[in-house]
C-alpha cells in the first residue's frame, strides 16, 4: 500500500504545487503522459481547428476581437520588428544603388578631366589653361568620390550581418511563436465551438469540453 501512495503523491497537482510548480504545468505533464493514449479522432479534431484557424488567418478574415485585444501589445512588438526588417532591406538597397551611382560618376569625371588636360596640351592660350585647370579638378573630385566607397562597404557589411544574425534569429523565433499561437487560437475555437452545444446532463459534452480545455493550455504559448 505504501508503494501506491507514493505513485499517487507523485503524481498529486498538490505535490507539484508544493515543488513550485503551476497547476497548467500539471496539466501539461498530464497530457504529455497520455500522449500515446490519444485517439485518432481528437487528433483529427485538433487537426481541423488549425486549418480553419489558419485559413482565417490567411484570408485575413475577422477573429474573435476579445483574443486579438488579448494580443494587441505583442502585435505592436511584431510591428515594430516587421519594420526594422524592412528598413534594413531598403538601407541595403539605397547603400547598392548610391554605390553604383558613385562609381559611375567617377568614372565619368575622370574621363572628363583626362579630356581636358589633353585639349590643354593643344590649345597653348589662356582657354587651354582653363581647360588644365579643370581638368585638374575633375580628377581630383573623381579620386575624393572613390575614396567614399570604403565607408560605405564597411556600413553595408555591418547592416547586412545585422539583418543576418539578430532579425534572422529573431525571426525565426517569431515564426515558432506564430504557430504555436496559431494552435492556441484553435484550440480557443474548438472549446467556443463545443460550449454552444454543452448540455449539463449529457457527459460527453463535459467530456469533450474538458479534453479541449486539456488541449487548450497544452497549446498555450
Amino acid at each position: 500500500m505504501p508503494r501506491f501512495s507514493s505513485f499517487f503523491l507523485f503524481f498529486s497537482p498538490a505535490r507539484w504545487e508544493e515543488e513550485g510548480f503551476s497547476s497548467s504545468a500539471y496539466d501539461r505533464h498530464v497530457l504529455n503522459q497520455e500522449g500515446p493514449k490519444k485517439s485518432v479522432t481528437n487528433r483529427m479534431q485538433q487537426q481541423y481547428w488549425v486549418t480553419k484557424q489558419a485559413v482565417i488567418k490567411k484570408l485575413g478574415r475577422k477573429e474573435d476581437e476579445f483574443v486579438v485585444a488579448g494580443d494587441a501589445e505583442l502585435d505592436a512588438k511584431l510591428q515594430v520588428f516587421r519594420s526594422v526588417q524592412g528598413s534594413c532591406m531598403e538601407l541595403l538597397k539605397l547603400i547598392e544603388k548610391y554605390q553604383d551611382d558613385l562609381c559611375g560618376l567617377s568614372q565619368e569625371e575622370n574621363a572628363m578631366g583626362r579630356f581636358l588636360k589633353q585639349m590643354s596640351s593643344i590649345d597653348k592660350t589662356r582657354a587651354g589653361k582653363m581647360m588644365s585647370a579643370v581638368g585638374k579638378a575633375q580628377t581630383n573630385s573623381s579620386d575624393q568620390r572613390l575614396s567614399l566607397r570604403g565607408p560605405l562597404v564597411r556600413l553595408y557589411q555591418e547592416i547586412e550581418t545585422f539583418r543576418y544574425r539578430a532579425i534572422s534569429d529573431t525571426l525565426m523565433t517569431i515564426n515558432r511563436m506564430e504557430g504555436a499561437r496559431m494552435e492556441y487560437r484553435a484550440a480557443l475555437m474548438w472549446m467556443k465551438d463545443i460550449s454552444k452545444e454543452l448540455d449539463p446532463e449529457h457527459t460527453n459534452s463535459w467530456k469533450n469540453l474538458e479534453r479541449c480545455d486539456a488541449e487548450n493550455k497544452n497549446s498555450t504559448p
